[in-house]
């Protein structure tokens, strides 16, 4: 009957969060960790120089590395923040997309990096050398920071809903770790256990590659159309039934855009409500979704007359109503009458269509004589096959 687009800035906790903004959030944080990563590696690098430190030397070419991801996830914020347009009409959020796989993938880098690293110094253990007492300042000072850099930016990205915030937040909170790391090694190195260094270094090397494959895998099932989660498939079916006139829901479709959803789904109504009513029907629906879930910011919804999922006659073959008025004004032409029609409303049902048309009262000689027109015009459309039903209505 009628197919409705309903597209809307989502809520996040009572506000609108608008493209703009998320873009200047994602900015002034990551800005904050690039700062913040400059002075750290800057800093590592000389104390680890100055106190004989291998691990923090390492640490140091790592805070490095992570200016790589600051930069990507600028670029990111920059292109998938911007405004639909005619090449892209979904808007830009597969940057953002794919900025996540990437620093997913720099992740699972890095902690290969690490391992190695840390395989290569137990099969040389004599490799390693006592560091000085500011190597072990610097590393703390590393894991206050990064767990505050993480902090500022995981609560950045829980306020705009942004994946791609959240992998580089979790960015942080490795970058933490590997820290910890470097503190026990540095620690172990001057008491005498070298080998503390490098057995914490493959455990959270294995870690940084878990969250670096999770939030890979992630974007990469939102790339290839994967559908919302089970449970929030649930509520959005519950949610649409309960919007008065729907009376059945098929063909429910839904995947992620970033920080967005997309949600497409056929209703059943009443086959003989108005196309007006049906489009406020396809309205309610949308609106309840958009409004109930965060995430939820495009619904189409197609408005169904019967279950086309299940219809054993389909009705796409059938004519248009130019074809269909032609074909009955040849089978009406000997019924005067026909040509004071004043509306004529098609019904495309099980694989036939119903007509229904209305004539002026005055035509009529007498009341009685209507069931004769009514008999006389039905029996002349039987002709069209495709025909099932016609009624007749007097005004």
């Amino acid at each position: 009957m009628t197919c409705n687009k309903h597209a809307v800035t989502p809520q996040y906790r009572g506000m609108d969060i608008s493209l703009e903004q998320r873009q200047k959030e994602t900015n002034r944080v990551t800005i904050i960790g690039v700062i913040v990563n400059i002075i750290l590696a800057i800093s590592k690098l000389v104390a680890g120089f100055a106190a004989n430190s291998h691990a923090l030397i390492a640490d140091g070419f790592h805070s490095f590395s992570d200016l790589i991801s600051d930069a990507m996830v600028l670029y990111a914020a920059k292109h998938s923040n911007q405004e639909a347009d005619e090449e892209h009409p979904y808007g830009h959020a597969r940057y953002e997309t794919l900025a996540t796989i990437g620093v997913g993938l720099f992740l699972i880098l890095v902690a290969a990096g690490i391992a190695i690293d840390a395989i290569e110094s137990l099969v040389e253990p004599a490799a390693l050398s006592a560091p000085g007492a500011i190597a072990l300042w610097i590393a703390a000072f590393s894991i206050v920071s990064n767990e505050g850099l993480f902090q500022i930016t995981i609560r950045a990205a829980r306020r705009i809903k942004s994946k791609m915030l959240k992998a580089n937040a979790w960015h942080h909170r490795t970058d933490s770790i590997s820290s910890i790391v470097v503190f026990i090694g540095i620690a172990g190195a001057m008491i005498g256990w070298p080998i503390l260094d490098d057995i914490a270094a493959i455990l959270v090397a294995l870690m940084i590659a878990k969250i670096g494959w999770d939030l890979s895998h992630q974007s990469i099932q939102e790339l290839v159309d994967t559908a919302l989660e089970p449970e929030t498939i649930d509520k959005i079916k519950q949610h649409i039934k309960n919007v008065d006139g729907v009376q059945e829901m098929h063909m429910l479709r839904s995947r992620r855009m970033g920080h967005n959803a997309l949600v497409d789904v056929h209703i059943l109504v009443d086959s003989r409500l108005s196309v007006s009513e049906g489009h406020q029907i396809s309205e309610a629906v949308a609106y309840s979704l958009v409004e109930n879930f965060d995430d939820i910011n495009d619904v189409t919804v197609h408005i169904d007359p019967e279950d086309d999922e299940h219809a054993p006659n389909s009705c796409k073959d059938l004519p248009l109503r130019s074809e269909v008025m032609t074909l009955l004004t040849k089978c009406w032409e000997d019924i005067a009458e026909t040509q004071h029609i004043s509306d004529t409303t098609l019904h495309y049902l099980d694989g036939k269509i119903d007509i229904e048309i209305t004539l002026p009262l005055d035509i009529l000689d007498t009341l009685e004589s209507a069931s004769a027109l009514k008999a006389k015009i039905q029996s002349a459309s039987k002709h069209l096959a495709f025909i099932r039903d016609v009624s007749v209505y007097f005004t």
